[in-house]
């Protein structure tokens, strides 16, 4: 194909990516039952206050389990044993009024996971000269949350607080509505198939993985492939199957001249039939293996097929991680994971590493060869023919672009030394600014500190040298996410 011949300009935008499975979120009230005989109406107040709770956290997008207003602790067990029986991910307690810690433990220690301890009045304020007992008990959210956070810390019960009202608090309930996006998003890695297609790059230590601690640590199933599985799939592409995949293609990409840069050349229609074949067998081998994200590395040899195959698949790759199955090069396993946590939460999870730092202009030079996250780039990907993938063997199409301007959450999972999982985050935003015209993903992205203290402290973690990038910040969200699943955790600013 000429280097002449370009697609139109107009911005194309990516298929949007999967969304998070709803979570399962378990609701219960508390009350004391002493007090229903004492007030009359109260606990028909409490009942109505806990179904207007329960009301929003649907509104939320969870699926609600609810327990109704407890009283008693055997009230509590049951409670409990319907949680873990419809396998809640998260637990909302709301203290509508006073109760025993004794009342709410039982049904914690049953369910499982972690609880969110709700103390949401019902009003802002109280005329308190003119408010009797009652009316005090019916707005006494507060009153046993220290109580019962006291008695989950020394039961190793994992919880958090928000305090606010039930209604016009956008403060609690955006802490809310985080705690349940983090559960869909906890729900989704749990239950999640990656796959795992032939080796890691020789000598990058960083990226070797126990897959047993996938499987133990998140509850994902890593689906071990080999690059035949590939290859089997591109041999039988239609030529039909091929036409309309080079038609994506080009809706999709700008398609670049050669740049300044000796290692590229114009783009050839042999390399889009190859790019575009291949793109199908990916898809044909993440429907046949029902993958949500794929990792993959394969070196091949003296022009082999399966060196082909392996510098063949960028374009495939991007176009499955724009569509909700992120995809890590170098067989980077936690990288993926951390792609595919992000893009559950909405915001992306593009393949990326350290560039450089600037230290004129106070950035931090971040992307890298392989496949890019379309769905949230600034503008219309760009395709670049490179002559030599640098490090790796093969040559072929490549991705080009910049993460949307704005708001931008960076994700990195490693490994400690006792073999946890640990994800590293850091807010910042992705800013406009000439980049390299490589044929890789790269953004200029500038975070609180500066950026040889913000690149100091992200080492200090032990990281691995990939992240996932996203769009948004989304910190929160990632944090509630690690105490769901039992992960380490540390934010770097």
């Amino acid at each position: 194909m000429s280097s002449t011949t370009v697609p139109s300009s107009t911005t194309v935008v990516a298929k949007a990516t999967r969304p998070a499975q709803r979570a399962r979120v378990g609701v219960f009230g508390i009350g004391l039952e002493a007090y229903w005989p004492q007030f009359a109406g109260l606990k028909e107040r409490c009942e109505g206050y806990q179904a207007r709770v329960e009301e929003r956290v649907r509104e939320l997008g969870a699926d609600v389990v609810s327990a109704g207003l407890v009283d008693t602790a055997q009230g509590g067990r049951a409670a409990g044993d319907l949680f873990a029986q419809q396998q809640v991910d998260l637990v909302l307690c709301h203290a509508v009024t006073y109760a025993t810690s004794s009342v709410v433990i039982p049904a914690l220690q049953e369910a499982g996971v972690p609880v969110v301890l709700l103390g949401l009045q019902p009003t802002r304020t109280l005329d308190y000269e003119q408010t009797d007992t009652g009316e005090w008990l019916a707005n006494c959210a507060a009153c046993c949350v220290p109580e019962i956070a006291g008695a989950c810390v020394r039961s190793g019960i994992q919880y958090d607080t928000v305090a606010g009202t039930i209604d016009d608090d956008e403060r609690a309930w955006d802490k809310i509505a985080a705690w349940v996006r983090a559960a869909g998003a906890a729900r989704a890695l749990r239950r999640s198939r990656i796959g795992f297609m032939g080796h890691a790059y020789a000598g990058m230590l960083d990226m070797y993985t126990d897959f047993t601690m996938v499987h133990g640590q998140l509850g994902a199933h890593v689906e071990v492939l080999e690059i035949d599985d590939l290859g089997a799939r591109v041999a039988q592409v239609t030529d039909a199957e091929r036409t309309a995949k080079e038609t994506e293609i080009r809706e999709m990409f700008a398609f670049a001249d050669a740049s300044t840069d000796p290692i590229a050349a114009p783009i050839e229609q042999e390399q889009l039939d190859w790019s575009a074949r291949v793109a199908v067998g990916l898809d044909k081998l993440a429907e046949d293996f029902e993958l949500d994200a794929l990792t993959y590395f394969y070196r091949g040899v003296d022009g082999n097929e399966s060196e082909r195959l392996g510098a063949g698949v960028i374009v495939g790759n991007s176009l499955l991680t724009a569509r909700g199955i992120p995809t890590a090069g170098e067989a980077d396993i936690k990288t993926n994971i951390a792609q595919l946590l992000l893009d559950r939460l909405g915001a992306g999870g593009s393949y990326t590493e350290f560039y450089g730092l600037d230290f004129d202009e106070d950035f931090i030079l971040m992307g890298h060869d392989g496949p890019g996250h379309l769905a949230i780039a600034q503008e219309q990907p760009t395709l670049r023919n490179l002559k030599v993938f640098h490090g790796k063997r093969g040559a072929g199409l490549s991705v080009e672009q910049k993460v949307r301007f704005g708001p931008i959450t960076i994700v990195g999972c490693t490994q400690t030394a006792d073999g946890r999982l640990k994800l590293i985050v850091g807010e910042g935003e992705s800013v406009p600014g000439a980049t390299f015209k490589i044929g890789n993903t790269n953004s200029r992205l500038v975070f609180p500190s500066k950026p040889a203290d913000f690149f100091e402290r992200w080492c200090e973690e032990g990281p691995t040298h990939h992240v996932a990038l996203g769009v948004g910040h989304v910190a929160a969200e990632v944090r509630n996410v690690a105490k769901l699943l039992g992960l380490q955790y540390a934010e770097v600013r």
